[in-house]
């Protein structure tokens, strides 16, 4: 019977495969391990990947910024060079300028932090007896009274301005993270004018890495620059609209604004308690009302309206994806990571999905629903 075994065998072996069969055959073979086992295995590196991201977080938080920016601003670059300028006049100037943005950026935030250092000590009479107000209230509803007093104990003005001159400090500490931010530019901008002879070498083996990554530059470059004009709309118009109710420490809420407008989800929320806690300390709760419609109606019509169709189907990643992605990299590369969590979420999907068509099916998971309508 060996014999009529090894000729059913054959015969399966030389049977015409379908469509599937034939699909699966061209993106070459599957893992032999079991799914459990597959599961488990990728869990447990990327546990261990991003554990050790959190212990590098120093250095690869400013490399990651400089990635992000170097895709941002190469097709300014690529333009110049359309222009007849020199290659290394054309990524000299493009450097440049990407360094006297940041420059001047931490130069604003540096201004701000210590406008709120100056701006603090005016309230603290205020702030002491709201702190005692709040203390009252969460005794009458049961908490403990040593929670309550750890709680009032945080709302001394003398303990925020300390959190504030170590804020100070580390921001002084930021030479060091644009020294490497503007030596990752160079380098990474001298290596992408070769780009093209990269990606087309690497088609011939990777075809499918070369879209995805062409992919993800795109729609990183959209995100990036559609949500720095708008931040910087926003953040201008917060800031016209507290001067107008005379907030204090107007300018340094709209550079909070325009910081977090990088935060889905999250960033409204942390913009929006400063200015109403000062705006009820100093105009009580008409200012307080005020500063909440004037914000929520920015806050909608810029993040609900106008970015979505800006930005369009770039990001096509899930609300709940989205929040857990800033959680995820504020933890593991710290506040950089908060501000770039869609980017590197990003970044991981073109990795581990786009590239591999075996993997495309859980793009609609994640949040990509355009496909999937167009096949329902």
């Amino acid at each position: 019977m060996s014999w009529w075994r090894r000729r059913r065998d054959d015969a399966v072996q030389d049977a015409p495969l379908d469509g599937e069969q034939l699909a699966e055959a061209s993106v070459g073979p599957t893992s032999g391990w079991p799914r459990a086992d597959a599961i488990l295995l990728g869990l447990a590196g990327a546990t261990v990947t991003a554990i050790g991201m959190f212990y590098l977080r120093g250095f690869l938080a400013p490399v990651l910024l400089a990635l992000i920016l170097t895709i941002c601003v190469h097709p300014l670059r690529r333009a110049l060079e359309r222009w007849g300028v020199h290659r290394g006049i054309a990524t000299g100037s493009v450097i440049a300028a990407v360094f006297v943005l940041l420059a001047a950026f931490v130069a604003a935030l540096v201004v701000a932090l210590a406008q709120f250092a100056s701006l603090l000590p005016q309230f603290a009479p205020q702030l002491e007896q709201a702190g005692k107000t709040i203390g009252s209230w969460l005794r009458a509803v049961g908490f403990d009274a040593n929670q309550v007093q750890a709680f009032v104990a945080d709302l001394d003005p003398s303990r925020i301005i300390g959190f504030v001159g170590g804020l100070l400090g580390s921001v002084a500490n930021v030479t060091f993270g644009l020294v490497v931010v503007l030596t990752c530019l160079i380098l990474m901008a001298v290596d992408a004018s070769a780009m093209s002879i990269v990606s087309k070498q690497l088609a011939r083996h990777r075809p499918h890495m070369v879209t995805a990554l062409g992919g993800f530059a795109t729609g990183v470059r959209r995100y990036m620059v559609a949500t720095t004009g708008l931040g910087i709309a926003q953040g201008v118009l917060n800031w016209v609209a507290l001067m107008i109710l005379q907030v204090p420490g107007a300018f340094l809420w709209g550079m909070l604004s325009f910081l977090c407008s990088y935060i889905p989800n999250i960033g409204y929320f942390i913009a929006i308690v400063p200015p109403l806690v000062f705006g009820l300390l100093s105009g009580g709760w008409g200012i307080f009302i005020a500063v909440i419609v004037i914000y929520g109606v920015i806050n909608s019509v810029v993040q609900s309206i106008i970015q979505p169709r800006v930005v369009g189907n770039a990001v096509a990643l899930s609300q709940t994806i989205t929040f857990v992605s800033v959680l995820f990299w504020a933890v593991v590369v710290g506040p950089v990571g908060a501000i770039l969590a869609v980017p590197l979420t990003l970044l991981v999907r073109t990795i581990l999905i786009d590239s591999d068509p075996r993997a495309k099916w859980w793009r609609p998971v994640l949040g990509d629903l355009r496909q999937h309508t167009l096949n329902g």
